[in-house]
């Protein structure tokens, strides 16, 4: 059955009032959660009951789309008073899941999901997806958004006094150290597992990344690994393995907590710098540092997609890249929408679709990174690599190279179309099963994506 919307309403009270009518409305909405609320969980569903569950849910999926794609501006609107107040991702998502009941899933539904593997999740996440696609896609709530996520976290602005008296952050994956010669040192230290990441890394990076550039004491920044503990790297340095696929099969990887806000959040502030109250505001509205990347070991999934956002990047001669999301079943985060202008459609094509492995020591390498070094000679070409980027006019040029390479509006528009694209991949039967697998006991984080 398909809903006939009535015609555009102009107020923010209006466009509610609508979506009440609609998600009350039989065929769609209150049918879906009617019919879901009577089925057994996810996992124990017969045949029957899952293509029954589907339909349901693309009926009421159906139908905020068409709202959505129409209304997504006077919804917005009114979660941020017209703009007025600023709302990262998850504020909004409650937000709106407050204000419109049935357009996203509430918290309380949210926080029951993330008790369950992934095999046994509803899948609520998608109406998320579908969400953000809606307000990323609009010229006018999008770049808000971006925005309201570029600006520092509450935890960043807690630490920050503390942080510019000591030049010292440790937390539980990741250290950050400011010397006298003006260089941040971010470390990744998730020791265990091979600087997997996942949700408390994100929000370790968040913060690490976002004191790095509101400390005026900092000029430029280095991300590197740190020294492990797992048997198999025990006493070596690591980049980074990616995405810790263990978390993702026991459920602990969320859309909005995880895969967008580690895009819109410290990768994006990497890229463009943070969003804050500083003295040259009028000419220059986001405070940003160059950074440099030494990769020792692998950049593996996350791990190259950092280095895609960064400005000088070393690697070891024994290290390797690689993107093999694909063959997990995922998408790269933006990684699609960068590499290619680094390695050509071609080599892109090879490394996303072919988990194609990229040696340090092969010419290819060089399209991906600046220098190679020996892995005796890296602290010392670490260090000429920050002399290289503490310059005068660093800045302004690596501004205007990232303004020509990815304009803003490019990166709003693919990530609203990955918000549903990766949120449809996460409930896939090819990655439930293959999340599955990562989240039995003994699986292991590597690969990660």
């Amino acid at each position: 059955m398909t809903t006939t919307l009535p015609t555009r309403s102009s107020g923010g009270t209006d466009v509610r009032d609508t979506w009440t009518a609609l998600a009350a409305a039989p065929g769609a909405v209150a049918d879906a959660e009617q019919l879901l609320a009577a089925l057994p969980e996810p996992a124990a569903r017969t045949p029957g009951q899952r293509a029954a569950a589907t339909a349901a849910k693309d009926a009421a999926r159906a139908l905020r789309a068409r709202f959505l794609d129409t209304r997504a501006d006077a919804v917005y609107d009114r979660l941020t008073a017209g703009r007025s107040v600023a709302l990262r991702i998850d504020e909004l998502v409650e937000a709106a899941a407050t204000a419109f009941p049935g357009l996203v899933p509430d918290a309380a539904r949210i926080a029951a999901e993330q008790e369950h593997v992934q095999a046994d999740k509803e899948g609520h996440e998608i109406d998320q997806g579908l969400f953000l696609r809606a307000v990323l896609r609009s010229p006018a709530a999008g770049p808000h958004l971006l925005d309201a996520m570029l600006r520092p976290t509450p935890r960043a602005l807690a630490l920050l006094p503390d942080f510019r008296r000591t030049g010292v952050l440790e937390t539980e994956s990741v250290r950050l150290e400011r010397r006298d010669d003006g260089v941040a040192r971010l470390t990744l230290c998730r020791d265990d597992c091979l600087n997997a990441e996942d949700v408390r890394q994100v929000d370790d990076m968040e913060t690490a990344v976002d004191l790095a550039l509101l400390d005026p004491a900092v000029r430029v920044g280095l991300l590197r690994g740190g020294e492990m503990s797992h048997p198999r790297y025990r006493g070596r340095r690591v980049f980074s393995a990616g995405i810790n696929l263990k978390s993702l099969g026991a459920g602990g990887i969320p859309l909005v907590g995880f895969l967008l806000r580690r895009e819109l959040g410290y990768l994006h502030k990497l890229l463009r710098g943070v969003l804050a109250d500083h003295p040259g505001q009028w000419h220059t509205p986001r405070i940003e540092k160059p950074w440099v990347a030494a990769v020792d070991g692998f950049a593996i999934g996350g791990g190259t997609q950092l280095l895609l956002v960064l400005d000088h990047v070393l690697a070891a001669s024994d290290a390797y890249l690689s993107l093999p999301a694909a063959k997990e079943g995922i998408i790269p985060g933006v990684a699609n929408l960068r590499l290619g202008r680094y390695t050509g459609p071609r080599l892109s094509r090879q490394i996303v679709l072919g988990d194609r492995r990229i040696r340090a020591s092969e010419p290819a390498a060089r399209l991906l990174v600046d220098e190679v070094v020996e892995p005796e000679e890296m602290d010392a070409a670490v260090e000429r690599g920050l002399a290289r980027l503490d310059g005068a006019a660093v800045l302004a040029n690596r501004r205007m190279l990232n303004l020509a390479e990815e304009p803003p509006d490019a990166f709003r528009l693919y990530l609203a179309e990955f918000a549903l694209q990766q949120a449809l991949r996460l409930y896939s039967d090819d990655v439930i099963d293959k999340a599955g697998r990562f989240g039995a006991p003994g699986g292991s984080e590597l690969p990660g994506g």
